[in-house]
């Protein structure tokens, strides 16, 4: 019966084959839907990775600073060194913009903006080419896939800054590649003002009333003063003595400091269970949608064809053939075609992958379990034309 399942496809093997390849085609972008949201959870780890941290010390009350807006006193590290279980701690920033690149006329290129202090955690891990930032001022080291190379110039708000080193897969929770900045400099582009605004700040300042009184000398200096330096971060990065408990060194900065104080588990778990929860839903009914689409074109397809041998059908039915012969033909060509579709698709997926703007991870796993789905699918939307072969009248072979 292989070999009769084999002769009807070849029969029509044109109408078959490109059936096939349409369908891989919708197998192929389940896949990368697939891929998508896995490329993001992988995103959200390798964040937190390169982060080189085992706890994130960030706002009170806040989910910062990749889910939330966190903003925290600079010298808090400070207090944060002398508690028991911490090997070291270090301030960073965070700030998701757009950079130009090339000059006025180049096109900007979203990236996130870290801001670390060298040799602390935060610091990029590794390089492909280049060096880490030596100066404390207008250097800059990027991801490969913001397109920058070295020696180039960037403008980040205010200042150029000048490429010194490349590294790679160095992504924020989005995907947006990263571009890491001494620290003093990214609290400047994140917290100052611009200097119309500190302009207009300090004349509203100085026409105060209030603060022109004897009895309060150098309050009005001092305010100024504080509109031109920014003492934010927006998280503490913290390393945790070896042989410690990163959970055991958390809470007592969260009752001592009232500080939120989150572990790598802790975090993993707000970026993928909340940060991406939407767009996993959204992906999930796009995979939905496509299995629905990919069932009704096998159904269609097998059942069209099934339309097209009735008579052949029911002279089979006529010398004897049984049912469960038929059926399985049919189930048989099926099958066929989603072992095709799903070639085509796996391959597509392959393909298309590294031209996508986000990172898509395929994984075996995903293949495995996208096949048996296909199968199930496959043997699902036949029935429509089984059943439609079983209810022929043998006697059909003898009539005109």
């Amino acid at each position: 019966m292989i070999s009769l399942a084999g002769r009807d496809i070849l029969h029509s093997w044109g109408k078959f084959v490109f059936t096939g390849v349409g369908l891989g085609l919708l197998i192929g972008a389940t896949l990368t839907m697939a891929g998508v949201y896995r490329g993001m959870v992988d995103d959200a780890r390798v964040l937190l990775s390169n982060s080189g941290a085992d706890i994130w010390v960030v706002q009170k009350d806040t989910l910062g600073p990749y889910a939330e807006p966190s903003s925290l006193r600079d010298d808090a590290y400070r207090a944060l060194r002398g508690m028991p279980g911490v090997a070291r701690a270090a301030n960073v920033t965070y700030l998701n913009m757009q950079v130009q690149a090339g000059g006025e006329n180049a096109s900007d290129v979203r990236v996130m903006v870290v801001g670390f202090e060298p040799g602390q955690p935060g610091e990029p891990a590794y390089l492909v080419a280049g060096r880490q930032i030596t100066r404390s001022h207008y250097e800059a080291v990027a991801d490969v896939r913001t397109g920058f190379r070295l020696g180039e110039r960037i403008r980040i708000r205010r200042h150029d800054y000048t490429v010194v080193g490349l590294t790679r897969r160095m992504v924020s929770s989005g995907g947006d590649p990263m571009v890491f900045i001494p620290l003093k400099d990214a609290q400047e582009a994140q917290f100052l003002k611009d200097n119309d605004a500190i302009v207009n700040e300090r004349a509203r300042t100085a026409a105060n009333p209030s603060l022109n009184r004897p009895g309060v000398p150098g309050l009005l200096e001092a305010i100024q003063a504080s509109q031109t330096t920014s003492h934010s971060v927006n998280a503490v990065l913290v390393q945790v003595r070896a042989g410690h408990d990163a959970e055991a060194v958390a809470e007592p900065i969260r009752r001592w400091k009232h500080l939120e104080a989150y572990t790598r588990a802790q975090m993993e778990e707000i970026l993928v269970a909340k940060l991406i929860a939407t767009s996993a839903k959204q992906i999930g009914m796009f995979l939905a949608i496509l299995a629905v689409v990919s069932a009704a074109i096998v159904a269609f397809i097998i059942y069209t064809m099934t339309l097209g041998k009735l008579r052949e059908i029911a002279v089979l039915k006529l010398i004897g053939t049984r049912s469960r012969t038929i059926a399985g033909m049919i189930l048989q060509q099926a099958l066929g075609l989603g072992i095709i579709g799903f070639v085509v698709g796996k391959i597509s997926s392959a393909l298309w992958a590294p031209f996508f703007p986000k990172y898509i991870l395929l994984e075996p796993g995903d293949a495995l379990r996208s096949f048996v789905a296909v199968m199930v699918i496959c043997a699902i939307a036949s029935t429509l034309a089984i059943r439609a072969a079983l209810r022929v009248d043998p006697a059909t072979a003898i009539g005109g």
